[in-house]
């Protein structure tokens, strides 16, 4: 039932998200559309041509910044943790912002840039990110306390900002200023046909190789040593899903820019409803996280229109109030996600 729900909210979320903006379309028009059953007009190239990739790609990054999230909460058995909070996403911007300023100084094609190594590279800051999150983070016993597994995020994500900068400015080009800008601050905006198949690809892959490893990601929940008792090699099972993680983070970050606090809101609104077993909660995340993000993106584009808020800043927005009330109420629930 929740899942027939959450999909009938996705529908009504993406129909909405085609037929509003600063040329509204009514929703039978584009209904029409969508079933090719209207006339070439300019609401035609609207809706196919500029919003449905938009609405798409933000499904898409919805679900798999949420998956992302549950996932690291479970593998740091923390209620704080999320890609944007932990610097993923800030080291996955450093390798997109790289990628784009060393493929306009030795001329590498767009298509090339945006199809193989803008992802790539992403990754690869994803990946270097997490692993130094995840080293300063990791106290004696190998647990993480929440102080130190917030303050080595934030500066791990301060030093990767400033790296960002740095590469920029170095850079000196206008050209160059806009795109970053647009990684920094997150945005589905520049979403055309050609971006969605590796995205949507790679969501797929994972999210389905999460969900086939819920059982040892509820092991992670009783604790490192419990976990081990019953079997899992804890080491082993961290490094290969935290490489996962990375690589989702990095391909869906390379197409929306930074999109912050979808991955620590989502999760734990999916638990009051489905509990904390994964094989049952992942899928309802993935939901979820596809119809917040398609919600926020249209109300990005329709708070100041004709102007395109960047949708990170509504979520941020959002999210932050969110992150000191689970600050606050984390003082007296450490441990497994709540």
């Amino acid at each position: 039932m929740i899942l027939t729900a959450l999909t009938a909210a996705l529908a009504a979320a993406t129909l909405a998200g085609l037929a509003l903006g600063s040329v509204r379309i009514p929703p039978g028009q584009v209904l029409d559309i969508l079933t090719g059953r209207a006339e070439p007009s300019p609401f035609r190239t609207i809706v196919l041509d500029v919003r449905l990739p938009r609405v798409l790609l933000g499904a898409a990054v919805g679900a798999g910044l949420a998956v992302i999230g549950t996932v690291l909460q479970a593998l740091v058995r923390n209620p704080l943790a999320d890609p944007f909070l932990l610097g993923v996403s800030s080291g996955a911007s450093v390798g997109a912002v790289s990628a784009i300023v060393l493929g306009g100084i030795f001329g590498l094609g767009t298509a090339l840039s945006t199809t193989v190594t803008i992802p790539a590279a992403s990754f690869v800051g994803a990946l270097i990110s997490l692993v130094l999150v995840y080293a300063l983070a990791r106290g004696g016993g190998g647990g993480f306390a929440t102080g130190r597994l917030i303050l080595a995020g934030v500066a791990v994500s301060y030093i990767l900002t400033a790296l960002t900068s740095l590469i920029l400015v170095t850079a000196d080009s206008a050209d160059h200023l806009k795109e970053v800008l647009y990684w920094t601050l997150g945005g589905l905006g520049s979403a055309r046909w050609d971006m969605l198949a590796l995205p949507c690809a790679v969501l797929a892959v994972g999210t389905a190789l999460l969900v086939a490893l819920a059982r040892p990601l509820d092991l992670l929940l009783v604790g490192e040593e419990g976990a081990t008792v019953l079997g899992l090699d804890t080491a082993r099972f961290r490094a290969a899903v935290f490489v996962l993680a990375s690589l989702l983070t990095g391909v869906l970050v390379a197409y929306s820019g930074a999109i912050g606090f979808v991955g620590l809101m989502v999760p734990h609104a999916a638990r009051m409803l489905v509990g904390a077993a994964h094989r049952a909660l992942l899928p309802v995340v993935a939901l979820m996280g596809a119809v917040f993000l398609v919600a926020a993106d249209l109300a990005a584009r329709t708070v100041a229109a004709p102007q395109d808020i960047p949708v990170g800043v509504l979520t941020a927005l959002t999210g932050g109030p969110f992150f000191l009330w689970l600050l606050h109420r984390s003082r007296t629930h450490e441990g497994a996600p709540a």
